[in-house]
């Protein structure tokens, strides 16, 4: 019943952001910024950097005064947004053309000259750039005394990307949390926001001021190899009301975060990392499926957007949406009415480093209408790229002065956030709320849904050895004994089959579907130590799974235990 009237909660909701959608690419929802002034620059005017927000030139009622502590529609502050401007108005070239550029670097030290000689307005910690969290929270700690030490009176942008499952960039003693999946498995956005708010504490705690998450992105299948159980599942209302749960959980914790990949990642078959994925379906289709995430995700107030280097043959054919005017400023900003900050995909992935070059993809973005460029292959060549085009008037200054102030802006609005949001947690501390959204996502999808699934003793095969360690660990611990003999709980990797007495998925759970079980097969969408502890407590009937199938898997209804 709870599950019912939240979805039609989110219906309604969706139906709702859709009127936006459902306008024309030329008098669409855009117009109406109601004061979020960079939108109007956005779409080819050239902004004033001192100049306030103020409404569509069409509108027809007058624009009511400027009010220094009105929220505009992504969440700064009108005196944030022109405090922005005024700072972009004092920079000098070269200072704007890095503030756009969110660098990466190489080992496990503080890239400060990035800061000092480019002058880049953020850093992306990668997976690469950990070695433990104290040299992580050393490395963001000298990162923001450089920024203040230069004089910049506005937060750096350090992010991570920190998903849950296997996207997590910082590991132990972390809390880890299982592939956003499990989540659309739940079925219940409070405890995504909840997971989302536990999970921004800690990376505040350790410096971050900006998380690249939640995933967005409506999966379609088992063809969706980059996606997958990175999205909450196949219903796009459903999506869109976890996703609504996480970025307010986000808020909670006083960290901002950047929903991706515009305009959906789930629906083709390609990688991007590798090449540039072509999406043949009509802008209708994508309206009804892959956009409404992100229509909720703007109508409840986003900050920021990350687009996907995506080839979309209805808007703009041949052309990535990451560096495409017609789909970052007609669809996303026009039809959707997103005034905030449009941040592009890592700029090093093949995608469009292979068809432009890194640094031209960063020009090419910027002349589209986005206002970060992330992770470049190189930050300096980036900035030399960005000013050759503003030498010779490829890149109108208005552009660049507004994408500054957008990111300034957003900065500004993320420390007032923090200030307002304070915490106190402890990293590992949210392990029980992992625990509890494993088992909350479980689904049984067929076999016994309450009692003991096995006996005293299991046989565990399959998974990687990290995955039977893991419930090798949890099974002792709950009294079971592991060796041959035994029951067998077969583990699956995404896209694996199997048989036992337990088939378990701890990815997508496609292969359930072709997998024979004596017992039960169940989705577990996660291998988190917290995730194995709610699958032993499963199998030997302590606890019940919670769980409905988040995507359709061959035959397999929906909801086995009710």
């Amino acid at each position: 019943m709870l599950a019912r009237r939240w979805r039609a909660r989110t219906a309604r909701a969706v139906a709702l952001a859709l009127l936006l959608i459902m306008s024309t690419a030329c008098g669409g929802a855009g117009d109406d910024g109601g004061g979020d002034g960079p939108g109007s620059a956005g779409r080819g005017a050239r902004a004033d950097p001192k100049a306030t927000p103020a409404s569509s030139p069409s509108r027809p009622t007058a624009t009511p005064a400027p009010s220094p502590d009105r929220k505009l529609s992504w969440g700064p502050t009108e005196a944030e947004w022109r405090r922005a401007q005024q700072t972009v108005a004092g920079m000098t070239a070269s200072q704007k053309a890095g503030q756009v550029i969110v660098a990466g670097f190489q080992g496990t030290e503080a890239p400060i000259e990035s800061l000092r000689r480019y002058h880049v307005g953020g850093v992306i910690v990668m997976g690469y750039n950990v070695d433990s969290v104290a040299q992580v929270s050393a490395v963001n700690a000298a990162l923001h005394a450089e920024a203040r030490k230069e004089g910049r009176d506005w937060p750096l942008l350090v992010g991570v990307d920190q998903e849950g499952g296997l996207v997590a960039r910082v590991k132990a003693p972390l809390t880890e949390f299982p592939a956003y999946m499990t989540l659309g498995a739940a079925r219940d956005p409070k405890l995504a926001r909840r997971v989302a708010r536990a999970s921004g504490e800690e990376l505040r705690k350790l410096g971050f001021t900006m998380v690249f998450a939640p995933d967005a992105d409506v999966t379609t299948g088992p063809d969706d190899p980059t996606i997958a159980s990175r999205s909450a599942g196949d219903d796009p209302e459903e999506v869109a009301a976890i996703v609504k749960g996480s970025l307010r959980g986000y808020a909670d914790a006083g960290i901002l975060s950047v929903p991706k990949h515009f305009p959906g990642h789930g629906s083709v078959p390609a990688d991007s990392h590798v090449s540039l994925p072509v999406q043949h379906a009509s802008l209708a289709t994508l309206k009804r499926r892959d956009l409404v995430p992100f229509a909720m995700a703007v109508k409840d107030g986003a900050s920021a957007v990350m687009v996907a280097h995506i080839d979309v043959r209805a808007v703009d054919p041949g052309t990535p949406a990451s560096v495409s005017k017609p789909m970052i400023d007609g669809v996303l900003r026009r039809q959707l009415g997103f005034q905030g900050a449009v941040f592009t995909d890592a700029l090093e992935m093949a995608a469009v480093a292979d068809k432009y070059g890194s640094a031209e993809a960063g020009v090419r973005a910027l002349l589209a209408g986005a206002d970060v460029l992330l992770l470049p292959a190189s930050a300096a060549k980036t900035h030399d790229a960005i000013m050759a085009a503003l030498r010779t008037g490829r890149l109108p200054q208005a552009r660049l002065d507004e994408a500054a102030a957008r990111s300034i802006a957003l900065m500004l609005h993320a420390r007032s956030t923090a200030q307002k949001t304070p915490s106190q947690v402890e990293f590992g501390g949210a392990k029980d709320l992992s625990y509890a959204a494993s088992l909350q996502g479980l689904t049984v999808v067929s076999g016994k849904c309450e009692g003991r699934l096995v006996d005293k003793r299991i046989s565990v095969v399959g998974g990687r050895s990290e995955d039977r360690a893991r419930l090798t660990e949890a099974a002792r611990k709950a009294g079971l004994t592991v060796g041959e003999g035994g029951d067998v709980v077969h583990l699956l990797n995404r896209g694996e089959a199997g048989s036992g007495a337990v088939v378990v998925a701890l990815d997508t759970p496609y292969g359930l579907a072709r997998s024979s079980a004596s017992t039960a097969r169940i989705g577990l969408y996660g291998r988190t130590p917290e995730a194995f502890r709610a699958l032993v407590d499963v199998l030997t009937g302590k606890a019940r799974g919670g769980g409905r199938l988040p995507v359709h898997a061959g035959d397999l209804p929906a909801q086995h235990c009710r």
